[in-house]
């Protein structure tokens, strides 16, 4: 596996080594001293979540505060997906700024979400079959959550708004500028 970082430093593309022969191929997708030693991380993740979307699915942007914050290891099993990051550590040199990748079945990438990021995908294939491995479980009062289409975080989400599929709650969230934040100064996140 090796590890890249993004625009942001703590936030890592990940690439899992993938071997193929006349059978097909085989990947190791997550081996905890294997992902150690590429990112620096000693994380115990408690859960694996699966999603599956038709497209123009767009779930996001989300994220859980502390004490009940979150990281996540992304990847997607089937199809492809824009997957995207925001800052939301209020006092950040990068705060609302925000890195987006595709991640596809194809290409194997896997995407490392340290606490203090917003995350949200949108499906940009017929479907898709999306992964994710949390470090911490679901905690709604501790839920937090920007709007997609917020124009200051300026995202091209490849395909238009006009297009998108949301969840009820999804489409109530609120602007960058009103959502509860982190705090850059009780870093680290990971």
């Amino acid at each position: 596996m090796t590890a890249t970082p993004t625009y942001f430093k703590e936030v890592l593309l990940l690439q899992p080594e993938k071997n193929t022969d006349s059978r097909g191929s085989f990947t190791e997708g997550y081996t905890q001293k294997v992902f150690a030693a590429a990112t620096g991380q000693q994380l115990h993740f408690c859960q694996d979540n699966y999603t599956t979307s038709n497209k123009g699915v767009l779930r996001g942007l989300h994220y859980q505060l502390p004490p009940y914050s979150q990281s996540k290891l992304v990847s997607v099993l089937e199809g492809r997906v824009l997957d995207v990051v925001v800052d939301v550590r209020k006092g950040s040199p990068t705060f609302g700024r925000h890195f987006s990748q595709e991640l596809s079945a194809d290409n194997g990438l896997q995407l490392f979400i340290p606490r203090g990021f917003a995350h949200g995908y949108i499906t940009i294939s017929e479907t898709s079959l999306f992964m994710y491995k949390v470090d911490q479980y679901y905690h709604p009062q501790s839920e937090g959550s920007i709007a997609p289409e917020d124009p200051e975080l300026g995202i091209d989400w490849k395909l238009p708004q006009s297009e998108w599929i949301l969840s009820d709650k999804d489409r109530h969230h609120p602007l960058l500028k009103d959502a509860p934040l982190f705090d850059y100064k009780d870093a680290p996140y990971a």
